[in-house]
């Protein structure tokens, strides 16, 4: 029998990848930025959660011994690593104050954390399903 996910730790995932996402997003439309700026800023935190919740499921897919190719395992490490670079060099060169940058690497990475959590515990409590069924 698979233990379920708890519904506090469900929820605070949500509430991480939620907080997270519309707080980066709230200032990003509120931000002083070019249109084609807050475009780089949007993609990079759309990458880095596609690329975040790749990386988990590659992982668990190999630690429930799931094939996985090792050029997707490697895509998926190197996307994250490079959405993470690309917010690291965005807001290195922006003109911006220091807590504006602090907000959104702090957004983003508690959005990339809530996706991950939010990946897991969707594939836990359906792996439960199908095992207590």
């Amino acid at each position: 029998m698979k233990q379920k996910t708890s519904t506090a730790f469900v929820v605070a995932s949500w509430a991480a990848l939620l907080i997270g996402m519309v707080g980066y997003l709230i200032g990003l439309f509120n931000a002083d930025l070019e249109l084609n700026e807050k475009g780089y800023y949007f993609t990079v935190l759309m990458f880095g959660l596609f690329a975040a919740v790749s990386v988990q499921k590659c992982v668990r897919d190999r630690l429930e011994n799931v094939p996985v190719t090792d050029l997707y395992y490697g895509i998926s490490w190197v996307a994250t690593l490079l959405a993470i670079l690309l917010l690291i060099i965005g807001l290195w060169n922006a003109t911006m104050q220091p807590s504006e940058k602090g907000f959104y690497a702090f957004a983003f990475l508690l959005s990339l954390f809530g996706a991950i959590a939010v990946q897991k515990n969707t594939r836990d409590n359906q792996a439960s399903r199908i095992i207590n069924d």
